[in-house]
């Protein structure tokens, strides 16, 4: 899968601040940053992002991605 594919399908399914992805073909990670996770734990975050993406994973279209899941307030705290 293309890495802008992974990127339309995660802005389709929710609002981002901030989105970066990184992979292979096969192996992606991704910074996803959006107002969406306040009050979630990193648990609730990735299943968040994870169920956007389901039906490429379960189809094996998208292999495996892994996610660092912020807000725009942990966003802007890391970056100084």
């Amino acid at each position: 899968m293309h890495p802008d594919q992974i990127k339309e399908l995660i802005h389709a399914g929710m609002t981002c601040e901030h989105l970066a992805l990184d992979g292979d073909g096969q192996h992606f990670a991704a910074i996803v940053v959006s107002a969406e996770f306040a009050g979630m734990n990193r648990v609730q975050r990735q299943q968040h992002v994870y169920r956007i993406l389901t039906e490429k994973l379960a189809s094996g279209e998208l292999h495996a991605i892994s996610f660092k899941t912020l807000t725009p307030e942990e966003w802007s705290a890391q970056r100084g």
